[in-house]
């Protein structure tokens, strides 16, 4: 079990603070994610900003206790803290998001500094458009390509699906093929606006603040020196890339679980003192947080070992979808009416089952670690 020494405590505690301003603001933008400007300068979209980007990008002094941006288990403390207070509120916010934690892995010093200072007003979404319909995040079937233009950079062609803030982001990272092997998987960063680029909002039962959206290129240019990777071995960089990438996402989606469940049920002992099968609730929420810890610990040894991550987003999905469905039977038949804020949270909670593979996938990633020697890790 990880212990949480003082740094990692005061970065739950200043994240557990700023989850309070992000469940006041979840309702406002459940009802309408197009209606942003009035959340973009809260407290915590600007330390959630500020502590996601560069000391050299940031725009105001940066507390202590910030997490260290190459530490899996300190984000994940503090992450879990935030999505206490709501996942899509959190979601809704301009940042680096995965698209940064892609051009760290890949990019070059000029193509860091023209992503962070897109970004940098905390008024500019980024996107990171690799899920095809149908394909979801398999690589290897993945149809979208990149064709040489004749004069040094490529025209892409095709479409993603199901992409966080797609249709308002403003930089990005876009997944495409060169060829038909592997190693010809490439992102390419993308800054917008251009031609052939055609996008658009889906509608959304839950985590609405994510703005997930379909995408089209119809020979959507992207300069020669676009290209991440360019500068590393062939074999580090589109699909490697990737895979490293994706085992951050699968903490962030298990946190996101145990935030959730941890507020479900702290909100139903608030509202229903002594509700039947409480305790045992919220025994189960706390070891699925410790099951994450861990699996952030163990990447931080070893971050192309995704085995304990999938075990941990598997288990922590599965754990707050029965604890929203206690939840709801806790509160009565008209539970989920009296109380907009619980009826929402069971909304999302749904989302995580679909994102970075559903329960199947994670089952397959648990069992191939387990036959590759990554459980004894």
């Amino acid at each position: 079990m990880i212990e949480l020494d003082d740094r990692l405590r005061a970065i739950r505690d200043r994240h557990r603070e700023a989850a309070e301003d992000l469940r006041s603001r979840a309702l406002a933008i459940d009802a309408d994610p197009e209606a942003m400007e009035a959340h973009l300068d809260s407290p915590a979209y600007l330390m959630i900003r500020e502590s996601s980007m560069p000391p050299a990008y940031r725009t105001s002094a940066t507390a202590a206790a910030s997490p260290d941006r190459g530490s899996c288990l300190e984000n994940i403390v503090g992450l879990v803290e935030l999505f206490r207070g709501d996942v899509a509120a959190l979601l809704a916010c301009p940042s680096p998001a995965l698209a940064g934690v892609f051009v760290e892995l890949l990019g070059d010093a000029a193509q860091k500094e023209r992503f962070y200072r897109r970004i940098a007003d905390g008024r500019t979404w980024s996107f990171f458009a690799m899920t095809e319909a149908g394909r979801g995040n398999d690589a290897t079937a993945m149809e979208t390509r990149l064709e040489r233009d004749g004069s040094g950079g490529w025209l892409l062609h095709g479409a993603k699906r199901y992409i966080g803030h797609g249709a308002r982001g403003g930089v990005g990272v876009v997944f495409g093929r060169t060829g038909r092997s592997a190693l010809s998987i490439r992102a390419a960063l993308v800054e917008l606006p251009l031609p052939g680029w055609h996008a658009e909002r889906l509608d959304m039962v839950g985590l609405r603040g994510a703005f997930l959206s379909e995408l089209r290129f119809d020979g959507l240019p992207v300069a020669g020196d676009m290209l991440l990777g360019e500068h590393l071995p062939v074999t580090r960089r589109g699909i490697w890339g990737a895979l490293t990438t994706f085992n951050n996402m699968r903490m962030q989606i298990a946190a996101a679980a145990v935030g959730t469940a941890l507020a479900m049920a702290e909100y139903v002992a608030e509202h229903r003192k002594g509700a039947p099968g409480a305790d045992l609730v919220a025994a189960r929420a706390q070891a699925a947080r410790h099951l994450v810890y861990e699996a952030a610990a163990r990447l931080d040894r070893s971050p192309e070992r995704g085995y304990l991550s999938s075990a941990a987003k598997l288990g922590a999905t599965k754990m707050a979808v029965a604890t929203a469905h206690w939840a709801a039977a806790a509160l009565g038949p008209a539970g989920l009416l009296e109380h907009p804020l619980l009826e929402k949270w069971t909304r999302d909670v749904r989302a995580f089952e679909f994102m970075d593979g559903t329960g199947n996938i994670q089952r397959l990633h648990v069992a191939r670690g387990y036959r590759s020697g990554d459980a004894d890790a």
